[in-house]
């Protein structure tokens, strides 16, 4: 072999080294970027699964919001009769209780004494359920394992909205039963 040859060869030999090794890059800034795409997707997937989640428990709290704001519009109703409606119903039960007694003396009607006997149980009732209610203690919250994982800066906010709504509540029963 000649001089020329052993060039031509060393030549071709490093030209197919540099071949491979520019093919190797290629390959490998591809993947590379395949791989990131596939990451990103997955990514995202996750992050589309998690979002469809809080919307979900979002909306379900939003529900559980308006039921208890329906829930506390009808206590607060319900609030509104209080002591003066509790001592009329006494007043009218004592008065049936007297018309009773005299149906009873006069020997006019079993059906009326009868009738006016359960009129004094249902005024009666009625009087008992609107005696104030006495507040024993605080709510109690017991910590309930979420599917949805939320910060701890989330489940305090959570743990100090209902401690407020608690005191509201609680504030604005004494002052109804003060009043």
């Amino acid at each position: 072999m000649t001089a020329i040859q052993i060039c031509a060869l060393i030549a071709l030999i490093i030209l197919a080294g540099l071949l491979v090794w520019a093919g190797y890059i290629m390959g490998h800034t591809d993947g590379m970027s395949a791989g990131m795409k596939q990451s990103d997707d997955i990514l995202r997937a996750e992050s589309a699964k998690t979002i469809s989640e809080l919307r979900a428990s979002l909306k379900f709290i939003k529900a559980d919001h308006a039921h208890l704001a329906q829930f506390s519009k009808r206590l607060q109703q319900a609030l509104t009769l209080g002591n003066p409606e509790r001592q009329t119903l006494l007043e009218i039960a004592e008065k049936l209780r007297i018309a009773a007694d005299t149906f009873a003396a006069f020997r006019t009607g079993k059906k009326l004494e009868h009738e006016t006997r359960a009129l004094i149980d249902q005024a009666l009732a009625m009087a008992n359920l609107l005696k104030p209610a006495e507040l024993t203690g605080l709510a109690k919250v017991e910590v309930v394992p979420l599917r949805i994982a939320l910060s701890t800066e989330d489940a305090e906010n959570a743990a100090v909205f209902f401690q407020q709504e608690h005191q509201a509540i609680a504030t604005a029963a004494q002052s109804r039963g003060a009043a």
